[in-house]
């Protein structure tokens, strides 16, 4: 048994030592576009620098994120297939009734990326020019004033189910695959509002082709000084951001787990991410594996909290 036991753990160092020897796949659960997006493209790139190795990003979208996690959870534990997540997956647990995956058991987490900001942002048409008279507006519209969101149990939907009931208002809920197709209904004028990150939106603020309300943190944003807090807006506590992190399937080898974590961690802490981090509005985080296990637990038991209390529910 012991010669056994040996030679498994001998036999699986040298695969680690082998790793990579072909291209990893980084899946983004989201449609090409929205903040996942461009974090797992400036990620891939440079982590395919430290590793020797391509990594290619690959997009499979669909049911509020929980497709391409599904594949990541099912996918052969050996470093070549990972998952760029985000707190989103953190809430469909509470959200999704029948997920065919545990988030917290089927996932072996490497490193939290960034924290995103979100932005409570209306099109230009919409007459409110501030949280308060937006909320006066919808009051005098139950049910007509409309918010997109990545979809289903997202972290947009659920800021937006929060945004109701501390306003006390009615909206309609429109989902999406993402960010993408959700900005452009935006700025077309197909919706009122989304609660989307600061990303996909922060250049369309500047051009003022959407206006920015507030920020969903409870700090204001470096890139918008100007825009208030929905706290400081009169949503007391209101403090909803989105972290993205990046995970393997839970049965990934450890010394694979530390190894991507080592790495990640550099190109996390380097001055160039920092400042592309800075140029989107995003808060770099390069934290361990313990800590970001950690993270998740904490958020999936706050967040089935809140989506209780918003009576948010997927079939």
């Amino acid at each position: 048994m012991a010669s056994a036991m040996t030679l498994c753990l001998a036999s699986s160092a040298a695969f680690a030592q082998a790793w990579p020897a072909r291209p990893i796949s980084l899946i983004v659960p989201f449609p090409a576009g929205g903040t996942t997006d461009v974090l797992a493209r400036v990620v891939g790139q440079e982590l395919a620098k430290s590793l020797g190795q391509p990594v290619v990003v690959e997009s499979r979208p669909g049911a509020g994120a929980t497709l391409g996690a599904d594949f990541v959870a099912k996918a052969k534990p050996d470093g070549y297939t990972l998952l760029m997540g985000a707190v989103h997956h953190t809430i469909a647990t509470s959200v999704y009734r029948k997920l065919p995956y545990d988030f917290q058991k089927d996932f072996a987490p490497i490193t939290t990326v960034a924290l995103v900001p979100n932005v409570l942002v209306v099109n230009p048409n919409v007459p409110a020019k501030n949280v308060k008279e937006l909320l006066a507006l919808a009051k005098s519209e139950p049910g007509k004033l409309t918010y997109g969101s990545n979809g289903n149990g997202t972290g947009q939907h659920l800021i937006g189910a929060q945004f109701e009931g501390l306003g006390g208002v009615q909206l309609l809920h429109v989902p999406y695959k993402g960010s993408g197709p959700l900005t452009v209904d935006l700025l077309g004028g197909q919706i009122t509002m989304s609660f989307d990150t600061i990303t996909p939106v922060l250049q369309q603020i500047k051009l003022g082709k959407l206006r920015a309300l507030a920020v969903t943190t409870i700090r204001r944003l470096p890139a918008l000084p100007d825009v208030p807090t929905l706290d400081e807006s009169g949503l007391k506590g209101f403090d909803l951001g989105t972290w993205f992190g990046i995970l393997a399937p839970a049965a990934t080898p450890g010394e694979i787990v530390t190894r991507l974590n080592t790495e990640l961690v550099k190109i996390i802490n380097s001055v160039e991410f920092r400042k592309k981090m800075a140029d989107i509005g995003a808060e770099p985080i390069g934290n361990t594996p313990g800590q970001m296990a950690r993270q998740i637990r904490e958020d999936t038991e706050r967040f089935a909290r809140l989506v209780k209390d918003a009576k948010v529910s997927v079939e």
